[in-house]
């Protein structure tokens, strides 16, 4: 589990007071969004963030008040307040294991249903739902995580409240983010360099290989290769075999790609797919370029199209 710093911790219990709730009506004001109250008895930090990643949501999807839902409030809560909320949620889900993380996930989708089935009119589930995606699954979320929008949007690709085209969308959503989880073997290809050689995914011999599938003109690809190749550390460890870069270009056009090879560096394995299977096989799952992938020793994946500051902190920690 991820070490938390003791003044984080303070932070959170302070922010966890029950909201001072009123009734709705004509002239309703505003309330804050009603945070979980921690037993006083934890005192640990795992215990503190096992519980808050349990119990979170559960003053806010209680609503025993009545609180209006409109275009501005959510269980009589401002629409910003409930998404402030929500990325305070996520980074508590970030201090618990990973399973703990999905397990609450998958619970908040079940306390979502139930106001929903209550009361049509509610906004909850519709406001939480457009949430989850917008931070776990949009591809230029800083916070997105295929891994963790799984269990959710898998019961979304079930659930009757969501309309029958919505849940093929969700369905399909669920198969592409259930390719290469996080702790298992990415999916092995064979790719191709500019001298047409062909090497695999498996053949790469290092403790570490770093996927980065890219284009090239991409400015976001660029900088990653910039910051990647101008790190010292990076950089020592790609000399001495530690960290193996795998950049590799998913397209059918070269042209472009061949003109862009000066910008690669030579210590890194710069391919092409030629037979084009990762895109058609879906192989991997890449909605957005770039996208990073780290793998250990026996490619395992350690991070999945994980935001590029990710992948750089870790680095620097491990590598």
């Amino acid at each position: 589990m991820r070490k938390v710093a003791i003044a984080g911790i303070m932070a959170v219990l302070a922010a966890i007071t029950v909201a001072c709730r009123q009734k709705g009506g004509e002239d309703f004001s505003p309330v804050p969004f009603p945070m979980a109250e921690v037993p006083v008895m934890m005192t640990e930090e795992h215990e503190i963030f096992e519980y808050l990643a349990t119990h979170y949501w559960d003053n806010f999807l209680e609503n025993p008040e009545g609180y209006p839902c409109d275009s501005a409030l959510v269980n009589g809560v401002k629409k910003d307040d409930v998404e402030q909320a929500f990325v305070n949620y996520l980074s508590i889900l970030g201090r618990v294991t990973f399973d703990e993380a999905a397990n609450s996930l998958s619970s908040l989708f079940d306390g979502i249903v139930a106001p929903e089935k209550e009361d049509t009119s509610s906004n909850v589930f519709e406001t939480v739902s457009e949430l989850v995606s917008k931070y776990l699954y949009d591809p230029n979320s800083p916070a997105r995580s295929e891994d963790l929008y799984l269990p959710f949007v898998s019961k979304m690709a079930e659930c009757s409240l969501v309309p029958a085209d919505r849940r093929e969308i969700h369905a399909r959503e669920a198969r592409l983010c259930s390719l290469n989880p996080l702790g298992t073997k990415a999916a092995d290809f064979v790719f191709s360099d500019r001298y047409g050689k062909s090497y695999s995914l498996y053949g790469i011999r290092a403790p570490y290989t770093l996927l980065f599938f890219s284009n090239p003109g991409c400015h976001a690809c660029k900088d990653i290769i910039d910051v990647l190749s101008g790190d010292p550390g990076i950089s020592a460890a790609v000399k001495a075999g530690k960290l193996a870069v795998l950049n590799i270009y998913i397209d059918s056009d070269l042209t472009e790609w061949y003109r862009y090879m000066p910008v690669y560096p030579d210590d890194w394995y710069n391919g092409y797919d030629p037979n084009l299977v990762i895109r058609n096989d879906m192989l991997y799952n890449i909605r957005a370029i770039p996208s990073l992938y780290l793998l250990d020793e026996d490619k395992r994946v350690i991070l999945k199209d994980a935001p590029q500051e990710t992948v750089f902190a870790w680095l620097a920690n491990n590598v």
